[in-house]
């Protein structure tokens, strides 16, 4: 079994939200394209059918209209605010623990949604959605959303295991092996929100309502949590593809993970499956967001509506295993076909705990920050 990895990708940022990031000038028409858009993804989100013909939604746009698509991939939210810092981006495919940041550090500017006539289109439920809303202005426009899964070896699990614990506390698994070595966390400071997750359902006493919005207490109990499971875990993972070969090749059995990985496992014959257990899930609802200094914008704009394509968005959400933020694309598509969206868990909206950047001030008054999230998860990887 490989090692444990060391060293985690998170990078330190504190937050604070006492005012909100006054709006840089947006663009105001659309011009002519520049010949090239650079875009900031996760893996798997831009396809040109290098790994299947069927799945490809860059060369047509590139024909259509001269803008060259480069993609960088970035595996985790902390990335891609490092890059995004760096410049030198148009767009980037920021999940709900990332979107705030840049909107807070003026990394990314207004979108004129009179420039995105697909703006209409868009699922009601993600509009306004608060993650890339800030003050009735638009961050940015939907992509995609889903939630975490609990991906397992069906060799091992006959049936779908009921609760996380599997992933979070010493066990013997249904093969009547240990779990220890066997499983995989998540190489991201927003983890611990799995964690507080978990302890929502089974240490009601701590009170915790979100599981982003943690006191000292809660904070702690989560951080305990983690230090159990950094026992267990056989590695950190946040390279989608090499969770994708620990599960070939390494013994790995169960982790949190996304429909990507699933659906690649299963598309070679692995046995492989996912479930979401009965403590709910995190999950998360991304946004492609502009860079305020942004090279190329009239093709960013232009990558924007074409992102929003019924097309597009069925095609995304049947070879990711998530779900569009157009509801269109829930019927006629080929790929994803008129049962995808309900397998995907469309109808599940209002279950799934969306990935948000922790701040200071909350509900319940003062929370721990994100800074201190990133500090104290790289510790607890390193065994503190």
């Amino acid at each position: 079994m490989k090692s444990v990895l060391k060293s985690c990708t998170a990078i330190a940022v504190a937050l604070t939200f006492s005012g909100q990031a006054p709006a840089q000038d947006m663009l105001q028409s659309l011009g002519a394209g520049e010949g090239e858009v650079n875009i900031i993804a996760w893996p798997g989100y831009i396809e040109r059918g290098e790994t299947d013909k069927s799945y490809d939604w860059v060369t047509g746009f590139e024909k259509e209209t001269g803008c060259k698509v480069n993609v960088k991939t970035a595996a985790t939210s902390d990335e891609m605010v490092a890059l995004m810092n760096e410049g030198g981006f148009d767009l980037v495919t920021a999940s709900g623990d990332a979107s705030l940041r840049l909107v807070a550090g003026k990394r990314v500017q207004p979108i004129n949604l009179d420039l995105i006539p697909s703006w209409k289109t868009v699922d009601e439920r993600l509009q306004n959605a608060p993650w890339f809303t800030v003050d009735g202005v638009h961050y940015g426009v939907p992509y995609q959303w889903g939630p975490n899964v609990l991906m397992y070896n069906t060799n091992v699990f006959k049936e779908a295991p009921k609760s996380w614990n599997v992933v979070f506390e010493p066990m013997d698994l249904p093969d009547g092996k240990p779990n220890k070595g066997r499983i995989q966390a998540y190489d991201g400071p927003i983890h611990i929100a799995d964690a507080a997750n978990y302890l929502m359902a089974h240490k009601p006493e701590l009170g915790i309502k979100s599981p982003y919005e943690l006191n000292e207490d809660q904070y702690k109990a989560a951080l305990d949590l983690l230090r159990v499971q950094r026992t267990l875990a056989g590695r950190y993972w946040h390279d989608a593809m090499i969770q994708v070969d620990d599960f070939k090749n390494e013994g790995v059995v169960a982790s949190g993970s996304w429909p990507f990985q699933v659906n690649l496992l299963a598309a070679e014959k692995q046995p492989v499956a996912s479930t979401i257990p009965e403590e709910g899930a995190t999950g998360w609802a991304d946004t492609t967001m502009m860079h305020v200094d942004s090279p190329h914008p009239n093709c960013a704009y232009m990558w924007m509506e074409h992102s929003l394509s019924p097309k597009v968005q069925g095609d995304l959400a049947a070879w990711f295993g998530s779900n569009p933020a157009v509801p269109a694309a829930c019927k006629g598509n080929e790929l994803l076909t008129d049962e995808g969206c309900k397998t995907n868990g469309f109808e599940d909206f209002e279950k799934i705990k969306f990935w948000r950047t922790p701040v200071a001030k909350c509900e319940q008054g003062e929370c721990v920050p994100y800074y201190r999230w990133v500090s104290d998860y790289i510790g607890v990887i390193g065994g503190r």
